[in-house]
């Protein structure tokens, strides 16, 4: 019987992404199973509540071998909860590496049993961030194309009343 290849891909999804599932979709054909997990993270004021995030992610993702699940504290204990031997971490050119690269110096002095892998972002979403559609959204009242699928566009529709 083979081991089992399982990897954590964490964030808070405030929205998801289409980069975001393409990460998603990216790691689901590394590892046997990734669980998508959305973090509470007490530093950041989120548009929509966990529930809301949970939901979007769940109707988002048309792919097997992805579970969606949420927590709190650290990312590496919540990848030891679920057998993981990965962290999947999407890179934006220059605007992400230094944050995730510290992050992932903390991680390993923390839980050094489990790696992380970055994943670079393709060139189509490089541009492309949860603040990104949420600002647009908020101030602009648009939805930036091709940055949502149907159902979350309709989700930011209905929160922000547009």
């Amino acid at each position: 019987m083979s081991e089992i290849n399982v990897a954590v891909y964490p964030g808070t999804f405030d929205p998801v992404t289409n980069g975001h599932l393409d990460i998603l979709r990216r790691a689901q054909r590394l590892f046997d199973r990734v669980i998508c997990g959305v973090g509470i993270n007490l530093t950041k004021t989120p548009l929509f509540t966990l529930e809301e995030r949970l939901e979007m992610l769940r109707h988002s993702i048309p792919f097997d071998g992805v579970e969606v699940d949420s927590f709190d504290g650290l990312t590496v204990e919540f990848a030891r909860k679920h057998g993981a031997k990965a962290i999947v971490r999407g890179l934006r050119p220059l605007t992400d590496i230094a944050f995730e690269l510290s992050v992932d110096l903390v991680n390993a002095q923390i839980a050094p049993e489990i790696e992380t892998v970055f994943l670079a972002t393709r060139q189509e979403f490089m541009y492309l961030s949860s603040n990104a559609v949420r600002e647009a959204a908020l101030i602009g009242r648009r939805i930036i194309p091709g940055s949502v699928t149907p159902f979350v566009e309709r989700k930011i529709r209905e929160k922000l009343g547009f």
